[in-house]
């Protein structure tokens, strides 16, 4: 999971460097989607020249007012990168460019499941020597040996940017919403035929001008601060370039698989509130969830003659639902958990050791709402509980007298290969437990999951992605354990 965006327009006299000050202010919005590193990748065709920044870090530790100006062109594309494939090193980092055909940049979002067999194929059939442990890698060498197979040795041409991308959709399983730009030529964009994860197309009016910008980006969040206004969201195997010249090209690539396989977890945690998803508000969405839950809560508690105080959110992703919940409960809603905003979010990190080091810095309780009260502490989702055993363990330490524990999110018992960091069974704590196993084990008196058909009724689409929750992926997994394995350096 990275979040991805991209801006073309005119060249300007004035500001030679705007499209990467665009880019670079849009990071600022997407920094939740990735911690570990950030890069910008600029091209002007005046000057027939790249311009290239990246490293590993928060966007504002990676980049300063020299940096973001010496990106000059009238398109970028940046990255900010979490790292569910490859290593934390800058050579893994995003944007990777090619110098040939034509000189291409490229930057995307997901996970390639068949990583290591294409690697294989790249290196013997194509006698390509890699560079980086990025999947990344893998799409910029298959389209660029495709566009220059097709092409052969002439111009770039639409057409054959259209058979290079078919060709990867015959090839490549996993999720891919790809951003990049063509030297000379222009900017493109293309999302995988199942449509994992997000990517919409916005504009805007050049100032005084009747000639347009175009802005590419994994969430409403960065088109809505930029001012771009939402043209549409890419379809799950469309592929749109849009060149120097404002001109706008986009056609639907034919694919093998079609069935449409939206991820569920980008409105449960991973996008911003305030952004929307496939046209569905993240924020009304986790709304929605909350007011299910709570009618789900409201016959556990009674169950179990559970009588909770207060309703606790995790801060922040779960608050809109915890909100939601109270209102349904008619129980009070309290901010007991105060969240440091200078540390990382913690299911992110790289390491479970980081993880747990990083809940009690992440966190800061407030005792007066806490001591001597039993509490319905909300929170998105339960992945390998040792978050939530944390927490719980530093409500009782700061006076809970009870604390049960209510999940947006039904138990994810199965492994995510499509860029979410689980891609084993091993780490994931409901798989195969019961409710009453999970609550002794994270220290919860009880835990209150929410349905599956809840949770579809809530996002509102019938097209997701739930693999996590019910086994049943949406492309060949075959590939899967051994991608695992690799992720986790066991073999």
């Amino acid at each position: 999971m990275c979040g991805i965006i991209g801006v073309i327009g005119p060249l300007s006299s004035l500001n030679p460097s705007w499209a990467a000050y665009e880019v670079y202010s849009a990071l600022l919005t997407l920094q939740h989607r990735g911690q570990d590193g950030a890069g910008i990748l600029s091209y002007d065709p005046s000057l027939q020249k790249f311009f290239h920044q990246k490293d590993l870090g928060l966007v504002t530790e990676v980049f300063n007012r020299e940096k973001v100006q010496h990106l000059k062109g009238n398109s970028a594309i940046g990255h900010t990168r979490y790292a569910t494939a490859g290593s934390n090193e800058r050579e893994d980092l995003q944007p990777l460019v090619s110098g040939f055909p034509f000189g291409v940049g490229m930057i995307h979002n997901g996970n390639i499941l068949n990583y290591h067999s294409l690697a294989q194929e790249l290196q013997q059939s194509f006698q390509q020597q890699l560079l980086t442990s990025n999947d990344l890698e893998i799409l910029l060498n298959l389209w660029c040996h495709h566009l220059m197979t097709l092409s052969h040795g002439g111009a770039f041409l639409f057409e054959h940017a259209v058979e290079a991308v078919k060709k990867i959709f015959e090839t490549v399983i996993g999720a891919y919403s790809v951003i990049g730009t063509v030297a000379n030529a222009g900017l493109f964009a293309f999302r995988d035929p199942q449509g994992f994860r997000p990517l919409l197309l916005g504009k805007k009016k050049w100032p005084d001008s009747d000639r347009f910008q175009y802005c590419f980006s994994s969430e409403t969040v960065a088109l809505q601060f930029l001012g771009y206004d939402l043209v549409r969201n890419l379809a799950p195997g469309e592929f749109v370039f849009i060149h120097h010249d404002g001109t706008v090209q986009s056609v639907i690539v034919p694919a093998p698989n079609t069935k449409k396989a939206h991820c569920m977890f980008e409105w449960v945690y991973f996008s911003a509130a305030e952004s929307s998803i496939e046209n569905s508000s993240v924020y009304s969405v986790r709304l929605k969830l909350g007011h299910l839950l709570g009618k789900k809560a409201k016959k556990v508690l009674a169950h179990y003659s559970i009588h909770p105080d207060i309703v606790v959110p995790v801060p922040d992703t779960s608050r809109p639902a915890a909100i939601a919940l109270a209102e349904e409960l008619k129980i009070p809603f309290r901010e007991a958990l105060i969240k440091n905003r200078y540390i990382y979010r913690s299911f992110i990190l790289n390491s479970q050791a980081e993880r747990e080091r990083i809940v009690d810095l992440k966190l800061n309780p407030v005792k007066s709402e806490i001591e001597g009260k039993h509490l319905l502490l909300v929170d998105d989702s339960i992945v390998r509980g040792t978050t939530s055993k944390r927490i719980i363990d530093l409500l009782k330490r700061n006076g809970a007298k009870s604390v049960t524990l209510a999940s947006t999110c039904p138990p994810i018992q199965f492994p995510c290969y499509y860029g979410i960091d689980f891609p084993t069974e091993k780490e994931l704590i409901a798989n195969g437990k019961n409710e009453q196993e999970i609550a002794h084990l994270i220290g919860a008196e009880q835990v209150i999951y929410l349905d599956i058909q809840d949770l579809k009724t809530a996002i509102g689409l019938s097209d997701l992605c739930m693999a996590c929750l019910d086994k049943k992926y949406p492309t060949s997994v075959e590939e899967g354990a051994y991608f695992g394995l690799k992720r986790r350096g066991t073999l």
